[in-house]
């Protein structure tokens, strides 16, 4: 069986499963998978069922530059953290701190209703990393204050 053939076959079982052809392509594509050297926020979050999703992000100013992600999990943990993280990409932190699960339904457009935990996973895992990128932020900038005095 060719690479193709093999492509085509996962792809009509996801179809078959309930996935769309949007959460698919996110799934088959895994654009922004990796990590980022000398990322400004890794997080990592473990889901009820044993997916686990990692975040690293490059902040530069209040704006997320670059987003990446690792993904131990199912095709529906793997799409909804791709698209999480392309909804991501490019916005202020404030605007990425806006993604919920209904922003990232819109993006995906269907998941099997079994898969609404890795959706809910994406998003868990996105926030945890803009909380905790804040609040490092909070003790640079309390320190800085602290040293002029």
């Amino acid at each position: 069986m060719n690479e193709r053939q093999t492509h085509d076959d996962v792809y009509k079982m996801l179809s078959q499963s309930g996935y769309s052809d949007k959460a698919i392509q996110y799934f088959q594509a895994k654009e922004n998978i990796g990590v980022i050297e000398n990322a400004d926020q890794i997080t990592d979050v473990t889901g009820p069922c044993g997916d686990t999703i990692k975040i690293s992000m490059d902040v530069e100013g209040e704006r997320i530059n670059d987003v990446k992600i690792q993904v131990l999990g199912c095709p529906g943990a793997v799409a909804s953290a791709c698209a999480v993280v392309n909804l991501a990409k490019g916005k202020t932190l404030e605007e990425a701190s806006q993604i919920d699960l209904d922003v990232l339904y819109k993006e995906l457009e269907k998941l099997p209703d079994q898969k609404v935990h890795c959706a809910r996973l994406a998003v868990k895992t996105l926030q945890k990393a803009l909380d905790e990128y804040a609040g490092k932020d909070r003790d640079r900038a309390a320190n800085e204050h602290q040293g002029r005095h």
